[in-house]
């Protein structure tokens, strides 16, 4: 048996230390961010800090989440498996990678080219194949593929899109930042028997949901 890599110590360092701390406990969850490389999601000139308790650039004015927070939406949508998951702002593609160890499927939107050409290839090179994308405007969802069982946004908006709840499944659940352009509550919306619900999770800092139904550019 080989002896782990010094990018598994990392991995196991920062779920040990950032992570169970903080209070994520599901196990899917916790297994999926000990199993993604996320170094190979950021720039080679980043990977030594790709395990650290901060987001980091990725080009085009956007960030590829801190680990926290990628595992704190990962747990609220509370995945056993079998759903297809729609999330909304590729970016470096880390948190759709995390997505498609727990789930059957998962669209992802993206609306800057260069952005999900560079995760196109990550996935490739993963052989995550369970993972679908597109360039289009996240706000509008995938009605085509619609209803999905869990949504996830991974920028902030000044609220949560209509046609994002329409196209959640019941039951389902979304989790999305929502505020100012400056500060956002990362809420958490179940859709249960025609009933919706929305609570705070946590607040949360994003860069901006451009779209439709979001910011505008």
């Amino acid at each position: 048996m080989s002896s782990p890599s010094p990018w598994d110590i990392n991995r196991e360092r920062m779920v040990e230390e950032q992570l169970i701390p903080r209070g994520i406990h599901d196990e899917a969850t916790l297994r999926a961010m000990r199993t993604v490389p996320r170094h190979l999601f950021v720039d080679d000139a980043m990977a030594s800090a790709a395990y650290g308790d901060h987001p980091l650039p990725i080009g085009s004015g956007q960030t590829i989440s801190q680990p926290y927070i990628v595992a704190l939406m990962t747990q609220a949508l509370a995945l056993k498996g079998h759903e297809r998951v729609l999330e909304i702002g590729t970016g470096s593609g880390y948190q759709a990678a995390v997505l498609s160890r727990i789930c059957r499927k998962v669209y992802t939107i993206e609306r800057i080219d260069a952005l999900l050409v560079r995760a196109r290839k990550v996935f490739d090179r993963l052989h995550y194949h369970n993972i679908i994308s597109r360039i289009d405007d996240g706000t509008a969802g995938w009605p085509d593929e619609a209803p999905f069982d869990g949504i996830l946004v991974t920028a902030g908006g000044p609220k949560i899109p209509e046609p994002l709840i329409e196209q959640l499944a019941d039951p389902g659940r979304l989790v999305i930042p929502v505020g100012d352009q400056f500060l956002q509550e990362l809420q958490l919306l179940e859709k249960t028997k025609g009933e919706i619900k929305v609570r705070t999770i946590e607040y949360v800092r994003f860069v901006n949901l451009i779209g439709t139904h979001g910011w505008s550019a």
